[in-house]
């Protein structure tokens, strides 16, 4: 008998595979409480339950849960993880500890099928979606679980294009019967799937961040090539009209290219593009890939857009880069070895 999975359900999924025999919707909270908030791996170590219905539970289901199969360490201290599932799945996972915020990057998808030029998932190409419990695994099985204080969807893959199991996984990571994560502390990033974006919306209290390149469309086209079926400036009027509840923040990443993309015609296009929405900018340093040509954008360059975004009354930062000597920065997951 093929055992259903726990890990990557919700309580209400639990409920209806529990149902049948007898049991009602506060059991299906008590174990989701079990798998998630404490982390318990084995059900026949699950508390508060009648040994009936732990019986029934060991008969029918596993947990789930797997460790990541190797880990890198990065000289600060970032850790990458390297998952692979049961469908033999390879994905990547960045743990990055920060004084008192410890943040997990997560991967949606095995590879990503988004084609820009200048990400490494890309290259590696599309190897499949990955499960909501693939996606909190990522989370509850990296040796710091109990210690993350922040997830972003930011991995491997395009959150969008996996939109129902990435809901699924926030809501697992937001709920009080789960992780109990803060959405304000959960951010999931796009290129710009409309649709997608659409149902986390309506579905999902979580942040969203917008990976911009350049607020031109002919040039933003050439590098993510959603733009075509997907204008970002229709994305944006999307956020600009939304109603923002619960402190949800909406931002850009801007990953700034010496003379590709941090040119004054470049910063004013995106304060013409930004301007009362209310979105913050993001801006990251450009890392460079094998038989790449460009580099990043100098410090004083990225302080000049900052100080003028800032002036033009949009919130923006200077994101530091993180583990980028192990391949663990944006847009270099599955740069570096990874498992056959």
């Amino acid at each position: 008998m093929i055992k259903e999975i726990l890990l990557g359900k919700t309580e209400d999924d639990i409920f209806h595979l529990i149902n049948p025999y007898g049991f009602n919707k506060s059991h299906a909270i008590v174990i989701a409480r079990n798998l998630y908030k404490k982390g318990i791996s084995e059900i026949s170590q699950f508390q508060g339950l009648r040994n009936e219905l732990r019986n029934i539970l060991s008969s029918i289901m596993s947990v789930g849960t797997f460790s990541p199969v190797k880990s890198e360490v990065s000289e600060d201290y970032t850790i990458k993880y390297l998952f692979r599932n049961d469908e033999g799945k390879q994905f990547e996972t960045v743990y990055i500890p920060d004084n008192k915020r410890y943040t997990v990057c997560v991967s949606t998808q095995s590879g990503c099928r988004m084609g820009c030029p200048f990400c490494v998932t890309g290259k590696y190409g599309y190897h499949g979606d990955l499960s909501a419990g693939d996606i909190v695994n990522q989370i509850v099985s990296i040796p710091d679980s109990g210690r993350i204080t922040h997830v972003v969807f930011m991995g491997m893959g395009e959150p969008m294009d996996n939109i129902e199991n990435v809901l699924k996984a926030c809501r697992i990571i937001t709920s009080g019967w789960g992780l109990a994560i803060s959405s304000r502390n959960v951010t999931v990033s796009t290129v710009g799937i409309t649709p997608g974006i659409r149902s986390f919306l309506d579905q999902s209290n979580c942040n969203l961040a917008i990976s911009l390149f350049s607020p031109f469309a002919d040039e933003r086209i050439r590098v993510i090539p959603a733009e075509q079926k997907y204008p970002v400036h229709e994305i944006i009027d999307l956020l600009k009209n939304f109603t923002v509840r619960k402190k949800r923040r909406f931002s850009v990443a801007y990953i700034m290219i010496k003379d590709v993309n941090d040119t004054d015609s470049h910063l004013k296009g995106l304060i013409n593009l930004l301007r009362r929405s209310g979105i913050r900018v993001n801006l990251l340093p450009y890392h460079q890939v094998k038989n790449d040509m460009n580099v990043s954008s100098s410090d004083e360059r990225m302080h000049y857009f900052k100080h003028n975004l800032v002036i033009s009354g949009i919130s923006a930062s200077i994101r530091k880069s993180r583990g980028a000597d192990i391949s663990a920065a944006c847009g270099l997951l599955a740069g570096g070895e990874i498992l056959s």
